[in-house]
């Protein structure tokens, strides 16, 4: 142990060298704070917190290479426009792209993938990771494995079609309110601030509580929830363009109002629509996953990562780091949609490096 601490210490300051020796300024940076945490760290935890902390840089590490190979070969097999857009693109948003092309070929092809059904009993109860179970069994001595891959379908695909239910309802709306002005936009205003002002987990337990707790019950609600926020996007970005003066010129010609909105305003609020799609899919997916860990968004058998982790909460009490694999689940699809989010505001608002 004394040894590895010795090496570990020691390969950290070779590698601040190094990088002060060639100037690079940014490596140099995060080795230091890098070195400054493990001494710390050694010093308050002993050798087991460096080990982890050595454990978790090379995640990272691993992490950076395949995302740098996936923007590579992408560069390779994408046409010439997109593939000197994701030349530019951070290792950031390639690894958000690579996880979230991991997700949809899981929920697509998730009976292949998983070993067993949904719902199929193999085992038993909370058994232990084993050959047949990479992941042990459930309460219920259900495969974890399968279940988180059909998981992805179930929780991802609901996610997807709650939030472009939601877009649908919402710029339709918007749109409407900022082409019509006048009352018709005052009364959907007032109609939206009411519904806002409510908490929407609050609103969303009353309402699933009132009709029932069925999938479609549960996609009508959320979307319902959230396509005000939505709405006021639109609404704000759609009012901005129907004064320029491009528009008004268009009025002048005799174009109609559908050709407007079509034509004119709408394309020009793709970019910023699209970044929401994705930032409001990350809301919505955590609210579908809260929901069903309360009990009241998707109900069993179907397999579920929010309910995952409320079935199998009492295996932390032993120990067991069994419902924190939906968990992460949750969070590294989170993480990679915000990747790509950041990624697209950066090319829609015309920065450059």
């Amino acid at each position: 142990m004394v040894s590895f601490a010795i090496i570990y210490y020691a390969l950290l300051i070779i590698a601040c060298c190094v990088a002060a020796f060639y100037r690079q300024r940014s490596g140099l940076i995060v080795l230091f704070v890098l070195l400054c945490i493990s001494l710390i760290s050694g010093l308050l935890g002993g050798v087991d917190v460096l080990i982890n902390i050595t454990i978790g840089v090379a995640l990272l590490a691993a992490a950076g290479g395949i995302s740098y190979s996936f923007r590579e070969t992408l560069t390779y097999i994408l046409p010439n426009e997109a593939a000197k857009l994701m030349r530019k693109a951070p290792l950031t948003a390639a690894f958000g792209l690579l996880v979230i092309i991991a997700y949809v070929i899981a929920a697509v092809f998730a009976p292949v993938i998983a070993p067993f059904g949904e719902a199929q009993v193999v085992g038993s109860s909370f058994a232990p990771p084993d050959d047949v179970m990479i992941l042990g069994g459930d309460q219920l001595g259900r495969d974890l494995f399968s279940r988180l891959i059909y998981g992805a379908r179930n929780t991802v695909g609901i996610a997807v079609l709650t939030t472009v239910i939601a877009f649908i309802v919402g710029t339709v709306a918007g749109l409407v309110a900022a082409s019509m002005g006048g009352w018709v936009d005052q009364v959907m205003g007032r109609i939206v601030d009411i519904l806002m002002a409510i908490p929407q987990l609050i609103f969303a337990l009353l309402l699933l509580t009132i009709v029932g707790t069925s999938v479609v019950n549960l996609t009508l609600v959320i979307a319902l929830l959230y396509s005000p926020l939505i709405f006021r996007l639109v609404r704000a970005v759609a009012g901005n363009i129907v004064v320029m003066d491009y528009i008004e010129a268009a009025r002048l010609r005799g174009e109609s109002t559908w050709y407007l909105t079509t034509k004119e305003v709408l394309p020009n609020i793709t970019a910023p629509l699209a970044a929401e799609f994705g930032l409001r899919f990350c809301f919505v997916f955590l609210a579908i996953s809260a929901l069903s860990f309360l009990g009241l968004g998707i109900q069993p058998p179907t397999a579920d990562w929010g309910s995952m982790v409320r079935e199998n909460a009492s295996l932390i009490s032993f120990g067991l780091l069994t419902p924190l694999i939906p968990a992460a689940a949750i969070a590294l699809l989170t993480v990679a949609v915000n990747f790509v989010v950041d990624w697209m505001l950066h090319i829609s608002s015309g920065l450059k490096e």
